[in-house]
């Protein structure tokens, strides 16, 4: 039987996969798991994204927290480091966002933060899973005044602008950015925090209508953020994603300038100022190798793990780093905050811009991105993590391997949210890289799907 959550919480096509009932069954279960040790009536922070399912899965989700007797507090649509910031900060016990991130309005998702704003560990999710599918034991459901319930606030996002302006006070006067919001949760907080702090905004994709959350825009589609920044004549281009904790940003010309590339610049520059705590940078296998060699260049030491902001984030914890996150635009600077945060990511690359008067354009040759092809192959998502079984598969992949030893590496993983099997190819030649990736990812698709 596959794993309920996966690397980002339970995900799922809404009311088909996730359904209300789960929904109410993880709210059950996690109030429980998640305050079981207190000794006080439990309080749980909900919030959720802009997708049409959000209130109908939110609401789901309070009612089986109240059921098991704790109360909630409803922040309505937020994103998630928000949620992440003011669980911590209000000393509630634990905080819920409901959204699928970058994924279509179809799927939604459920994750979980503990009362210090962090995302679960396996061992958590799993005793969560285990109550859910051996139908409760040992959990009471009270009656009476012992039944919870839910509190709701209007004023959340403010307190999330005001936190991000103190964390980062840069001023940004006389600076033109045009901010991409994916119809998503910062369709109102990076557009006004960006303005407080003086900035010139241009805004799209800052509409919400519950069904056009990732609909060819966000940090998933930025051919359009790409051509308004050039025919604004803007200094940069911001892309979130529907949940607003990563970011992706755009050149002064136009051109994509990815997590790596933010992560090397801002590293760069905290190191410049000793605010990189042991000048070290946390980054997943996945980081171009550009990336990697940029620090080794700069005297910067480079951390790597496994694919997933969570592992990101738990490596960071371990080792006292300051700054860690992935190509994808998941970004944490732990210091002000425990989840990636694409507000507090935009703040950080427009104070590097500020401060040293470079374009963001200049900024970014600061690593040098070489060739990647990266290529997803759908398959059945019980049989993701199985590719390796497959001979066929397995043959092509090591001989794969030894065509680009010394000169490149290739890295197949399954994903941690979706049905796809990742094929990513690193090398020197963009054509034949991109060639061998969509022939591996066609068998695998062809054998599997």
């Amino acid at each position: 039987m596959a794993r309920m959550f996966g690397t980002d919480g339970v995900r799922g096509i809404a009311n088909e996969e996730l359904t209300p009932l789960l929904a109410m069954q993880l709210g059950q279960a996690g109030a429980y798991v998640l305050t079981k040790e207190n000794e006080h009536k439990p309080t749980i922070m909900v919030g959720c994204d802009t997708r049409i399912s959000g209130d109908m899965l939110a609401n789901a989700l309070m009612a089986g927290a109240c059921s098991v007797g704790a109360n909630c507090i409803y922040v309505g649509v937020i994103p998630t480091p928000a949620v992440a910031y003011l669980t911590k900060k209000y000393k509630v016990d634990a905080g819920v966002v409901i959204s699928a991130s970058h994924n279509p309005v179809e799927f939604n998702g459920i994750k979980f933060f503990d009362g210090n704003g962090y995302k679960l560990p396996d061992a958590m999710e799993d005793e969560i899973e285990a109550l859910i599918r051996n139908n409760m034991p040992g959990i009471k459901f009270p009656i009476g005044p012992g039944v919870g319930k839910i509190k709701y606030r209007t004023d959340a996002r403010e307190e999330y602008i005001n936190h991000a302006m103190r964390a980062v006070n840069v001023d940004l006067t006389g600076l033109k950015i045009v901010v991409d919001c994916a119809e998503g949760a910062s369709f109102y907080t990076s557009v006004e925090c960006l303005k407080e702090l003086g900035g010139s905004v241009v805004a799209i994709h800052n509409n919400p209508d519950g069904t056009n959350i990732n609909a060819n825009c966000g940090s998933t589609h930025m051919e359009e953020l790409q051509a308004r920044v050039v025919y604004e004549k803007a200094n940069v281009g911001l892309a979130f994603d529907g949940d607003a904790d990563r970011l992706l940003a755009v050149d002064e010309n136009g051109k994509i300038v990815d997590g790596d590339q933010i992560m090397a610049i801002v590293g760069n520059f905290m190191k410049s100022k000793g605010t990189l705590k042991k000048d070290t940078i946390v980054a997943t296998v996945m980081s171009n190798l550009g990336f990697f060699l940029m620090a080794e260049k700069n005297g910067i030491t480079m951390e790597k793990t496994k694919v997933g902001d969570r592992y990101v984030l738990e490596r960071m914890k371990e080792i006292g780093a300051s700054l860690g996150g992935e190509q994808s635009g998941h970004i944490i600077f732990l210091d002000e905050n425990t989840t990636g945060d694409g507000l507090l990511s935009a703040l950080h690359l427009l104070q590097v811009m500020v401060e040293t008067g470079k374009p963001l354009s200049e900024l970014a040759q600061i690593m040098e991105v070489l060739p990647q092809a990266l290529v997803n192959a759908k398959v059945a998502n019980h049989k993701k993590e199985k590719y390796m079984e497959y001979p066929e598969i397995a043959d092509a992949i090591q001989k794969l391997e030894e065509k680009f030893a010394g000169e490149g590496r290739v890295l197949i993983r399954p994903s941690g949210t979706e049905p796809l099997v990742r094929v990513m190819i690193e090398g020197k030649d963009q054509q034949v890289i991109q060639e061998e990736a969509q022939r591996l990812a066609s068998l695998i698709q062809d054998i599997m799907f």
